[in-house]
Formats: structure tokens, sequence, C-alpha cells
């Protein structure tokens, strides 16, 4: 009797604990209502108030009208059906993302035009001189710093690392003032004041402290303060170790990429997912001072002293037109009388075919039309021109500022460079440039090929989508945009022959090939070991008897007997044949001949038993 009722209460003791379980478990399961499965966790932990305030910005932040907009709220208010009806419940992840401030308000009239009124000081100009970040300190100014001796190694250590000099930076103050090197008619425009609130985007990866923080003072220190509602920095996947920076990352997005991949820069809105709804709402309008983008002209900031000089390339009064080489290599050709017969006065902005790229000011709504930069476009190359050519044949303007300057650090000699993560593959560059004439250029397609050869059978992703939207939006064609806007390019950089042979150039039966060693305008070239890798050992010989590389030729040199290479028009150094059976390059009844143990390429008499004077053309294809 005693073992049945232990095994009776034995057994109720097992089905209570498991009816117990079962129990709890269902008062902690979400309901099937429940939008958000964790959205009464316990905040205790977490800061109070408004989280503004845990976070004090380094200088006051200017005041900026905005709204602040709850599109959850929205869309309950107008009795959304794919919303929930109870208010009191928790919204979900992807309705939380679109809680933003909305800081740009809707066009509702069309802006005054800038008025010059010589002799009388800009509505936007400063009245008093800008001080300086340390009264007489280094770099004040944009005078030249220059370092003494006993810091070349970390200088050098500097320059290897990020491509400048970091240790004057460091020592120069964040808030120095620079030389105003505009035209003297800049300081007397006068604007309209009614002007849209701006984001300034600032992506950044593996970037120096020092000159990232100067770039975010020189934006709050020199833009009016009603215009600024924000500063985005974007860090841009940066891996260096021991990283001064660190910052979240960002998050959001819909089906079609809307928001994808830290290279889109739709993370200047807070990574904003679209509904359907939203996006059938949006009205392609094309109201002239919407669909303008500007560009500043870019000055150049010395790498190693920090002086600040005009960028070369342009007319007498340093203006010029962005453009390119038919391989894609990005140029400046001086501002021509036709476009300067358009302008009333010498400062007004000007048409330009092509932007550098990066620095570009554009109204968000028609920068979301546009469908912002192709998301197939990979780390960096081409995304200039994409955006340029979508600018022009899809209706818009692409304006150079005259009066906006910016200053660009370009990288010293030296620098080991950013190599592209492994799953992107050895030619993003390429890849990018690719996309870019596929989409755009038509039947002018042809001339690129012809100067890069090697990307003829390059894998570069689907395009259908960007197709199908310059059908939508009947975008004109690249020949209309060369003949309309871009006529002077060709003048410059001429449309380039069919090639004959193209490849490295390699020596006979050797492992020595032909390579500019990055040299341009006048450098030697010379024979190194040959990698496959196409870029300073790829050639190619045209029908017009050019030997050339890129926008290059290579010709004889001043003594007569070193090769060089060096820019060149369409009927300039047209003294090579290839003569393949024999495996000879000749120039003017002479041969190309080389020193293996030297490194070294010449011209020589020509002599059927000399093994140096044979090569080989062998193809290279981009992978």
């Amino acid at each position: 009797m005693r073992l049945k009722v232990g095994f009776i209460l034995r057994s109720l003791l097992v089905v209570g604990t498991f009816l117990g379980l079962v129990v709890l478990w269902s008062s902690l399961s979400p309901k099937a209502n429940d939008g958000n499965p964790f959205g009464k966790r316990d905040d205790s932990s977490l800061p109070k108030g408004d989280p503004a305030d845990q976070f004090k910005p380094v200088v006051p932040w200017p005041h900026v009208e905005g709204v602040e907009v709850d599109l959850n709220s929205i869309r309950l208010k107008h009795g959304a059906a794919d919303n929930p009806k109870n208010p009191d419940q928790q919204p979900n992840q992807n309705q939380v993302i679109q809680q933003q401030y909305v800081t740009f308000k809707p066009h509702t009239h069309a802006y005054a035009s800038p008025i010059l009124k010589k002799g009388i000081l800009g509505n936007f100009e400063p009245k008093e001189p800008e001080p300086q970040g340390v009264p007489g300190g280094p770099g004040e100014g944009a005078k030249p710093f220059v370092l003494g001796p006993e810091y070349k190694d970390s200088v050098q250590a500097s320059i290897k690392e990020f491509g400048f000099n970091m240790v004057a930076s460091d020592m120069i103050s964040l808030d120095r003032t620079i030389s105003d090197i505009r035209h003297e008619e800049c300081k007397f425009w006068h604007y309209d004041d009614r002007l849209l609130t701006s984001s300034v985007i600032i992506v950044f990866h593996n970037e120096g402290w020092s000159t990232l923080m100067r770039t975010v003072h020189s934006v709050i220190k020199r833009t009016p303060r009603k215009y600024l509602a924000e500063i985005v920095m974007i860090d841009d996947f940066s891996n260096k170790d021991g990283n001064e920076y660190s910052m979240e990352p960002q998050q959001g997005g819909d089906e079609d990429g809307l928001a994808r991949g830290a290279w889109d820069w739709s993370l200047l809105w807070k990574r904003v997912p679209l509904s359907q709804r939203e996006k059938s709402k949006r009205k392609h309008t094309t109201e002239p001072y919407r669909t303008v983008c500007t560009v500043p002209l870019i000055d150049s900031i010395h790498g190693q002293k920090f002086t600040m000089e005009p960028q070369g390339g342009g007319d007498n009064d340093g203006f010029a037109r962005g453009a390119w080489d038919w391989s894609m290599l990005w140029k400046r050709i001086p501002l021509g009388e036709k476009e300067k017969k358009l302008r009333k006065y010498q400062t007004e902005p000007y048409r330009s075919p092509a932007m550098a790229g990066g620095l570009f000011a554009i109204e968000r709504e028609y920068f979301f039309e546009l469908g912002l930069y192709d998301p197939g476009l990979q780390i960096w190359g081409g995304e200039n021109f994409e955006i340029s050519y979508k600018i022009w044949q899809c209706g818009g303007q692409l304006l150079f500022v005259p009066c906006s300057r910016v200053g660009h650090i370009y990288r010293l000699q030296g620098w080991q460079g950013n190599p592209p993560p492994a799953h992107v593959g050895s030619s993003p560059t390429l890849k990018n440039y690719v996309r870019v004439v596929e989409v755009w250029w038509d039947e002018y397609k042809d001339y690129f090929y012809a100067s890069r050869p090697e990307t003829l059978t390059l894998a570069y992703g689907d395009i259908s989508e960007l197709k199908r939207f310059r059908e939508e939006h009947r975008c004109k064609s690249f020949k209309w945009f060369m003949e309309e806007i871009a006529y002077d390019i060709p003048l410059h950089y001429p449309l380039p022959p069919k090639n004959v042979e193209w490849g490295e150039l390699r020596g006979f039966e050797t492992s020595y090939c032909i390579d500019s060693m990055g040299r341009t305008n006048g450098g030697n070239v010379e024979i190194g070991p040959c990698h496959r890798m196409g870029g300073n050992q790829l050639f190619r010989i045209n029908e017009a008897n050019q030997l050339m590389q890129y926008d290059q030729c290579l010709t004889r040199g001043g003594d007569n007997s070193a090769v060089i290479i060096t820019h060149c028009e369409q009927n300039q150094h047209t003294e090579w044949k290839y003569f393949k059976v024999r495996h000879t390059h000749t120039h003017l009844r002479k041969c190309l001949d080389r020193s293996d143990l030297l490194h070294k390429v010449f011209i020589s008499d020509c002599d059927t038993g000399k093994t140096t004077q044979k090569w080989e053309m062998n193809n290279i294809v981009a992978v």
C-alpha cells in the first residue's frame, strides 16, 4: 500500500511540474498579434530622458527649422490597411526605423537668381576676418609647414599608411585659417536667402583622424548656421588596427536595395526603407531649379606641407571642365569660348560634362528620383561618370561653381593604398567602368573597349534595372550628349583607332615585359618581370601605327635611343609597326631593343640575329 501511495505521489509531482512549465512557456511566448515580441524588455539599465541629452556636441550646433515626423502615426491617422488598428500596439522594427527628422522642405517657389553688385560685399561674405585656430600656429593661412629632419622616419611611415603627412596634420589646428584663392568678383555676389537646409555627408575609409576632423570643423565654421541641418559621417568599413573612430553600422533598406551596402549614399537619410505606397507617390518632376547638380572647384592641398593651390589644367582664369579619356581616366580640359559666351560674368557657374566625384550638392528628392548611384558599383571608380551621364542624359544639368572652393589632399607617392576585400575580386574599378559604358555609352562603348581591350570578357553583373530606368525616363542618347554637352572632349582626347594587336609586350621566350612603371608625359619605360595583371604592362598598337598605353604613346626620347611614354594626339607618334611572324617592333626602320640585365628599353639598328629585338604580344584578360 505504501508503494502504491508513493508511486501516485511521484506521478502527480511529475505531471504537475510538466503543467507548470507549459503555463510558464505560454506566458513568455509572444502573442500572434504582438508586432514586437521584445517590446516589454526591462529598460531600467538604459539612460533616462532625451537620448540627445546624452551626447553633447563639441561646438554649438546650428538651429535648423525642421519638422519631426512619425511616419507610423501618419499611417494610423490615414487608416492604412497594412497597419495595426490597435494604437497601443508596439511598432515593428521597420516602423521604428522610419521615424526620422525631416529637415528638407519642398520647393514652393523658384529661387531668385544671384545678383552681382560690384563694390558691395555679398550677403554671405564674413563681415570680419576669420579668427585663427592657433594665432601664428603651424599651417595658419595655408602657409607651408615643414618639419625638421628628426621627423623623417615618422613622416615616411604616415605617408605609407595614409598617403600624406599625418605627423604635420596632427600639429595643425583643426580650426586653422586658409588662404582665400577665389576670384575677387566672388566677394560681391548676393544670394537668395530662402535656401533649403543641407545635410553634409562625409564618407571615409581608414582615414587619418586629424584630417577627417579638420573637415568637420571646416564645414561647421564656414557654413551659415541656419542652413546646416546635420553632418552625417559614414565609416565605410574601416579596418585599421587601433582605429580612433568607432561607429555603429547603419541598418535598414527595402528589397530593391534602396538602402544597400555602406557604399550606397542613401545612408544619408538614416536608411529609411520605402513602402510601396510611398514609392507610388514619388513623381518625377522636372522643374529646372530642382534638377541642377552643383560642383565646387577642387583646390589642391599639398600632402606634405599642407599649402593650398588652385588645381591646374584650366584656362587663364583657372576654370576647367570635367572630362575623361576613352579608357575612362579622369581629365580636366580648359573652359572654352562656347561656354564662356553663355555667361554674363566671369564667375558665373558653367556647364561641365562630368564631375570628379564625391563633391557635389543635389536636392534630396531629385537624387532619389535619379536612383542614387548604381548599387552594383564597388569600392571606387566610375561612380562620378555614372551620376554625371545620368544627370545630363535624363534631363538635368551639372554646373561647376567657380565661387565654391573645396580643398582636397592628393595622396603622395609611397602610399601603400587600401586593397579591396577578397570577395570583391581583383578588378573592381574596371568592372565599374564596364557597367557604366554598357548602360550609358551606346555605340561609343567600342571606343572604351579599344582603349581597354582587357575588359572585353569581364563579367560586370546585371544591368537590366539600369537600362529599364533609361527607357522609362526617356533619357537621351550618348551621341546627343557628346554633340551638345561634351563636344570639346574629342578635341583634347580624340576617338581611338581600332587595335591591331594588344596585350603585354614580352621579350620573346623570356619572362620580362615592357613596363611604364606608372610614368607619363616623358618618363622612360623599363623592362621588368611579367606579372600578367595588365596595368602598367598593357600596351596596344592601333591602325594609326601608335604604340599606346591609355592616352599615352611610346616614342623615341631626346637622345634618339631611349623609349619614353608621353601624351599624344591622334596624328602623333605614328611610327610603329608590328611584324607578328618575325616578332619585331620597328620604329622608323629601326627596331625595339632591350637589356634584361639593365632593365632598359631602347631603339637600335635592326639585327635579325639579336634575340633582344624579338617580342611577342600576349592578350591579357581582366578578372
